[in-house]
């Protein structure tokens, strides 16, 4: 029987605690995520993120506490069919040398590295591909191998690829990594683009810097060293305060056209004369 993945709540925490090798990661975080929520997780390194990330992928269990995700309570729902309704995006996903974007694309289905020996996909599946592939502006590579593309061409073929099968959550993690600025900004707007293109998804993008949040999101969630320091409506949560305490320094927050931007408030020592001339 297919798995119901109505409920409006895609993802909820409760009171989560994790432990790896008896060190307590996580301590007491909680969390609900609706649909058609677009989030983004900010935290230093160490902070949790991949963790919590690990409990929205259904790839994780938590030590203590409750995680459902799209309904269903991690420990009592078969991980597999689970997963068939949440898309990922890492930067770091291993492709074989040789394979095309549109092939790319098409693991998604079979959810492998590499095309399938044997396996082809049939005229539903080429016209979903093709689709994804117009849309996020890919048509020009489509057939191009992936070790001629450049980053930011390589970001936009593997949203393609999470967005294959129609997921109901779609999980980023760091898509920017290694992009350059053009690359970067070409990147979040193909992200912002699914906002208008695909309403009802749900998305968790997880980053530790505020100038890569997509201009779409609607909430955030801000851990410092495996504790919850704010959650809700961006525009409440992202504060020079809130995101002072999460990385334990002086930065001030700035939003302005729809996105945002961090400096340090600290003022900048600068050498005297003196030390300039030695």
């Amino acid at each position: 029987m297919p798995l119901d993945i109505s409920s409006p709540t895609v993802l909820s925490l409760d009171d989560v605690t994790f432990r790896r090798e008896n060190k307590e990661i996580l301590h007491g975080v909680s969390l609900r995520v609706s649909r058609g929520e677009r989030w983004v997780m900010l935290g230093a390194n160490g902070a949790g993120k991949s963790t919590i990330l690990g409990f929205c992928g259904a790839v994780t269990h938590p030590t203590s506490g409750t995680v459902r995700v799209l309904g269903h309570q991690l420990g009592r729902v078969e991980l597999q069919a689970l997963r068939r309704h949440i898309g990922h995006v890492n930067p770091r996903h291993p492709v074989r040398p040789g394979t095309t974007v549109r092939e790319v694309v098409l693991t998604g289905i079979t959810g492998t590295v590499a095309p399938v020996m044997r396996w082809r996909p049939g005229t539903e599946d080429l016209a979903r591909a093709d689709e994804l592939i117009e849309t996020l502006g890919l048509v020009r590579i489509a057939d191009d191998r992936w070790q001629t593309l450049s980053q930011g061409e390589r970001g936009r073929a593997l949203v393609a690829r999470a967005l294959i099968c129609d997921p109901a959550l779609l999980l980023m993690d760091e898509p920017t990594t290694g992009l350059d600025v053009a690359a970067r900004e070409q990147l979040l707007d193909t992200i912002d683009l699914l906002a208008e293109t695909r309403p009802d998804l749900s998305s968790m993008l997880v980053t530790h810097r505020l100038e890569e949040l997509p201009a779409t999101t609607t909430h955030a969630l801000l851990l410092a060293d495996g504790r919850v320091v704010a959650s809700g409506p961006a525009p409440e949560v992202l504060t020079s305060a809130n995101v002072t305490a999460t990385f334990d320094y002086p930065i001030e927050v700035e939003y302005r056209d729809g996105r945002w931007n961090a400096r340090t408030s600290r003022p900048r020592r600068t050498l005297r004369n003196t030390e300039v001339a030695s």
